[in-house]
């Protein structure tokens, strides 16, 4: 019986609860040696769908997966803002090593909108990868549903999906294989794994915005001047 077992948790997609899944989805490295340690398969994941947890815009919740960004979206494939909360940096996410005729930035006036065209974007293949954030968005529907409709897609066209949800999230059920939870003090990301294909990491990870990691030769982002933080390659929109 020990010789079958050890030959089960062998097989794809087959992992033993107490540790990280033997992954057999594409990552792509964030660049963050501790974080890409953290995640199974020593990435971010590739065709499946994601969400980041956070209370506060302008914290480097974009930033800290610049690396990623930025390996997702080579081949020429695009980077979708999809209902970002500020327009979009460009010095920053061109020093990340993303090229700016790469992006492209949707603002869906309705909830439906974003999550018909964050769908498309994903399983089109055309995107490499597709950021979400819904919570200023009007509209009804199930979201558990829409959300696993997005990870279909994510797989489908082997994108990188990332939907960005206040911290409230975390306590709700989803079908996301990787949650990430932000924070931010005195200059520094916390970042906690609540979800992955493993045990949850429960304490922090900080990771520092001195030097940000990324694809190409650029490897600084500017650092932030104010609390609304250009590093973070969003900025107030100007009316």
């Amino acid at each position: 019986m020990k010789s079958t077992v050890a030959q089960l948790v062998q097989l794809p997609g087959v992992w033993r609860g107490g540790e990280l899944e033997h992954v057999v989805h594409q990552v792509v490295a964030t660049g963050f040696a501790r974080l890409d340690a953290e995640l199974p398969g020593g990435g971010w994941p590739m065709g499946t769908l994601a969400e980041v947890l956070h209370d506060a815009a302008g914290i480097g919740e974009v930033m800290f997966l610049a690396g990623a960004l930025a390996r997702a979206s080579e081949g020429d494939r695009l980077v979708a803002w999809i209902n970002p909360p500020y327009l979009p940096y460009a010095p920053a996410i061109a020093r990340g090593g993303i090229a700016l005729d790469r992006c492209l930035v949707i603002r869906p006036a309705h909830r439906e909108d974003a999550l018909w065209a964050a769908e498309q974007s994903l399983k089109s293949g055309a995107c490499g990868a597709v950021l979400l954030w819904m919570e200023s968005l009007k509209g009804q529907g199930d979201e558990y549903a829409w959300m696993r409709r997005l990870q279909l897609a994510a797989q489908a066209g082997n994108a990188m999906a990332v939907l960005y949800r206040s911290g409230a999230a975390e306590q709700r059920s989803t079908p996301a294989h990787l949650r990430v939870a932000l924070s931010r003090s005195e200059g520094v990301l916390h970042v906690r794994i609540p979800k992955r294909r493993g045990p949850p990491l429960q304490k922090s990870l900080a990771l520092s915005w001195e030097r940000v990691p990324c694809s190409g030769s650029h490897s600084n982002f500017p650092r932030s001047r104010s609390s609304s933080s250009n590093v973070l390659a969003l900025v107030p929109s100007r009316s």
